[in-house]
């Protein structure tokens, strides 16, 4: 798939925000600070499209970016992230489960994981999720051109065994820098959207 167009589309809280209309949708998900805006900016080729903060936590809505003016990427605001009030993780998570499961426009899930370490206890609770809900979804392991190849790959398994991942489950390594795995995973996000 050809990226021409990306723009931000609108912030929501709640169903009553989002943006109206049919488009497919696909949704970014995973820990503060596993790469979901870095991915994002990689994806649509521009820099600064979806903000990067070097402080975790910083997306507190859910964002939503019209790509060729076909459909939504939107960027959920990252699990995990200690020192967010448990109140205001609370909401988060109530705003991302509402998304989650209530969308109808949503056609998969980019499960974004950092390759330079396990899957944490809320990845594995939100890929069970994903699976238990039967939303589409590809595993993707962030800052994958941090670590060596042959770490990488123990990476892979690691991550592959520890959600775990069934048999013909997508798991792809990315980088934000050097822009492996895009094409790959635009091949996905194509299938469904389609």
């Amino acid at each position: 798939m050809k990226i021409s167009s990306a723009d931000f589309v609108a912030s929501a809280v709640k169903a009553a925000d989002y943006p109206a209309g049919e488009l497919p949708e696909v949704a970014l998900a995973g820990r503060s600070n596993v790469g979901k805006s870095s991915l994002l900016n990689k994806l649509v080729n521009r820099k600064g499209l979806a903000r990067i903060s070097k402080t975790p936590g910083r997306t507190r809505l859910i964002n939503f970016f019209i790509v060729n003016n076909a459909f939504h990427l939107v960027d959920l605001p990252g699990y995990g992230y200690a020192s967010v009030p448990l109140q205001e993780k609370e909401s988060w998570r109530k705003m991302v489960e509402g998304y989650l499961k209530t969308r109808d426009n949503l056609k998969g899930v980019v499960m974004l994981v950092d390759s330079r370490h396990p899957p944490s206890a809320q990845d594995i609770q939100m890929y069970s999720w994903l699976k238990y809900s039967g939303v589409d979804a590809v595993v993707v392991a962030t800052k994958a051109d941090k670590i060596s190849r042959s770490k990488l790959m123990q990476s892979l398994k690691v991550i592959r065994d520890t959600l775990p991942l069934a048999e013909g489950d997508t798991l792809l390594p990315f980088s934000a820098d050097t822009g492996l795995g895009r094409e790959e995973l635009l091949e996905k996000i194509a299938r469904w959207i389609g």
